[in-house]
């Protein structure tokens, strides 16, 4: 019997399938092998099975998107998480992320934690920033319970996942809106400053008809675009890019710049403007390096 199911867990060759029947433990075809086709966790397949408890991978459907680590398929939604302090937010680093993302056209979801460790203010502006150009942002604390049924509501329905730098308490706010303690964590090292965790599995944990990956996100990235796109990822750009002389301006050099005018001027933001010629840099660098 054919049934269809996504892939919630893989462990050591062995796929965990949930389906209307059940989770069917499965192993892949041959058939992927030879052809170097891995099934990943969040893949929708085809499972072949005579007794819903076990049966092989016969068919992967098409991917909507998918990522190298963590290795997961037919993600909606990055809750990209920075804690404001300890570590303190590296906007830099949020920038990037939130660009990849959308490389990946996955949706950035902006979330703030450790609120509870400074006052209000201290972190409004970083959030007005990003709220203002459109984009989702949340402000949470597990101690005080703050944002946590917001977040709980943005998982609703999605496939999502944490991503962020280690120590800002991802692995925490998983086992906040799940509501058990899923992963094990260690305590934080003060020489690194980084986070301890324990997780080796990837799985897809189902929480009010969504799912969230079990596992840490990527703390390193590279983006693999080239460097005169990365305009294309600044919305707050967009409005200011019509006073440009050039069509094709970069926002670096040019003259008659609108982008660089409306920086000057206090209508964008100094730092993202920064990023963005920091990230530029990075990646002519990178390129560079390919070629």
């Amino acid at each position: 019997m054919i049934l269809v199911g996504r892939i919630v867990k893989g462990i050591g060759g062995f796929y965990y399938v949930s389906t209307e029947h059940g989770i069917i433990e499965c192993r892949a075809r041959g058939k992927f092998r030879i052809s170097n086709i891995i099934p990943i966790v969040g893949d929708y397949v085809d499972v072949e099975s005579q007794n819903f408890k076990d049966g092989f991978i016969v068919n992967i459907h098409d991917r909507k998107n998918q990522l190298v680590r963590p290795p997961v398929s037919n993600v909606d939604q990055a809750i990209i998480t920075f804690s404001i302090v300890n570590p303190d937010l590296n906007r830099l680093q949020l920038d990037k992320m939130i660009i990849l993302t959308e490389v990946n056209q996955i949706n950035p979801i902006i979330c703030i934690n450790k609120v509870d460790l400074v006052d209000e203010d201290e972190y409004m502006p970083i959030y007005n920033i990003y709220k203002k150009l459109g984009y989702e942002v949340i402000a949470t604390s597990k101690y005080d319970n703050i944002g946590i049924d917001k977040l709980k509501t943005i998982l609703k329905g999605k496939t999502s996942f944490f991503t962020g730098p280690s120590g800002v308490g991802k692995s925490s706010l998983i086992n906040c809106v799940h509501g058990h303690e899923r992963q094990e964590i260690g305590d934080l090292s003060e020489k690194l400053n980084r986070g301890k965790h324990t997780t080796r599995n990837v799985e897809l944990i189902s929480i009010d008809g969504g799912y969230v990956l079990d596992t840490p996100g990527f703390t390193s990235l590279n983006l693999n675009i080239d460097e005169k796109n990365l305009k294309n990822f600044y919305k707050d750009f967009k409005v200011f890019e019509a006073n440009c002389r050039f069509n094709s301006c970069l926002h670096i050099n040019e003259p008659n710049c609108g982008v660089k005018d409306a920086v000057e001027n206090g209508l964008i933001d100094k730092t993202r403007y920064s990023n963005y010629l920091s990230l530029y840099g990075e990646l002519k660098t990178n390129r560079r390096r390919r070629y």
